[in-house]
């Protein structure tokens, strides 16, 4: 089998030769080969002369990679690679004495730098959900503030962060090409966030909360499969699994939930089943969400995705309140506005935390990471609120620990015999002949 091209740089001509055991190559300065009718031509064989001849093909491939017009247009452009120090690894992997040892170690180290900074940003995130949920709950307690309301004073305060796409020069409304899903993200999380604050005017807030991020865990997983094509591991789904079996304990009706309403009166009856629906609903569209912005990871910073879901908020948060007919009432003293803007600053914490997460994690791992906001938000309604939680949701919050703190041991710690195994593939590579 005998192929011919003339290479860009040089007038030879190079015939290759393809053989069972060996490739070689041959370069020649007559014309190319062309068959004539009834010319038998001959291939020479091991033990032929003229047969070793020809470089091998270690050198043909060496002598393509620096003679070719990729590598020197590749080293001739000069991008500014500094996301996670990739200029310093690339000047350490260039650098003499630099063994593949060291090259493993400086980039494993870069990596679980970056998985340690987003797992560190979602625990914040997850914190911050905890804290919203309780300043939700002691606005609407002790002064009368209603969740739509706090909503919507939430995204318009934070249309401030329009000032963050404009300063790295992107488009408010996205990249051409992708406005259109970026609207739709946007109005997911907008609807999400709704359906949420609007169910607590019908359920409690911890059963509201629960519910909303069960039903967001448990959808997201379904979506990026689906959708995205994403598929969580075995050990990652037994582990949300578990979580999602601790807010289902969680969820279980108190003693006196269960007979606090009887039977005869639909209307109570009515309007819990609403408020669970808002709340389901609400997990779809931010399930939805979720998978949307990790479809737009490389396109919309994470700036660009906060100015979106606020500027849409503030279209569907007054619709919301209009529909509801929920009635505005401003904050009337210091410590109140105080409450609002440390609620806005607590949405704002939670949403970098979770957005930045996503363009390295599955959106399930992200929701189940945020289910620490249930332990949390119990953990403070203890401190701010006198109620003591039920067994059902002392074991539901301690199985939501266990399960996130798992779930941050796999992804961080290191398994044992992981870098000798990384090792030993890398150096398979570089021994390979096909590069």
């Amino acid at each position: 089998f005998k192929m011919e091209s003339t290479h860009l740089l040089s007038s030879s001509k190079k015939r290759v030769k393809i053989h069972p055991h060996t490739v070689t190559a041959k370069y020649t300065k007559h014309t190319p080969y062309s068959p004539q009718p009834g010319v038998h031509t001959h291939f020479p064989q091991p033990g032929d002369e003229g047969y070793d001849d020809a470089p091998s093909f270690e050198d043909f491939g060496s002598f393509l990679e620096e003679t070719s017009d990729k590598k020197q247009l590749t080293e001739g452009k000069k991008w500014p690679l500094t996301l996670f120090g990739a200029k310093d690894k690339a000047k350490a992997a260039k650098g003499s004495g630099k063994g593949v040892g060291e090259q493993l170690a400086s980039f494993g180290e870069a990596s679980v730098s970056a998985s340690r900074l987003t797992w560190v940003g979602l625990l914040g995130a997850a914190l911050a959900h905890g804290c919203l949920i309780v300043l939700t709950r002691l606005a609407s307690e002790r002064f009368s503030l209603g969740p739509l309301f706090l909503l919507l004073v939430r995204s318009i305060v934070q249309l401030l962060s329009v000032v963050v796409p404009l300063h790295r020069g992107e488009n408010l409304f996205g990249p051409p090409g992708y406005r259109l899903r970026l609207l739709c993200y946007g109005v997911a999380y907008a609807l999400s966030l709704c359906c949420a604050y609007a169910s607590l005017t019908f359920v409690s807030p911890g059963n509201a909360t629960t519910t909303w991020r069960l039903a967001t865990t448990a959808l997201s997983a379904t979506l990026a499969f689906l959708l995205l094509e994403e598929r969580l591991g075995l050990a990652d789904g037994i582990t949300v699994a578990a979580g999602l079996c601790g807010l289902g304990l969680v969820l279980l009706p108190t003693p006196d939930e269960s007979n606090s309403d009887s039977p005869t009166d639909p209307v109570a009856f009515w309007r819990r089943a609403f408020g669970w629906s808002l709340s389901a609903l609400a997990g779809l569209w931010m399930a939805l969400a979720l998978v949307g912005y990790r479809s737009l990871k490389e396109r919309v910073g994470v700036g660009t995705a906060l100015f979106t879901v606020s500027w849409t908020g503030c279209l569907l948060a007054p619709a919301s309140l209009a529909l509801l007919q929920e009635g505005w009432s401003w904050p009337s003293s210091a410590p109140a506005w105080g409450l609002v803007l440390g609620l806005v600053a607590c949405s704002a914490a939670a949403f970098l935390g979770m957005t930045h997460a996503l363009s390295r994690l599955h959106p399930a791992l992200v929701s189940a990471s945020q289910s620490l906001e249930v332990p949390v938000a119990m953990l403070l309604h203890l401190a701010v609120l006198p109620l003591a939680p039920t067994a059902p949701e002392v074991v539901g919050s301690v199985m939501v620990i266990l399960s996130v703190g798992w779930l941050v041991a796999t992804k961080l710690l290191p398994a044992r015999g992981g870098g000798r195994r990384q090792r030993e593939e890398y150096e398979e590579i570089l021994d390979s002949p096909i590069k």
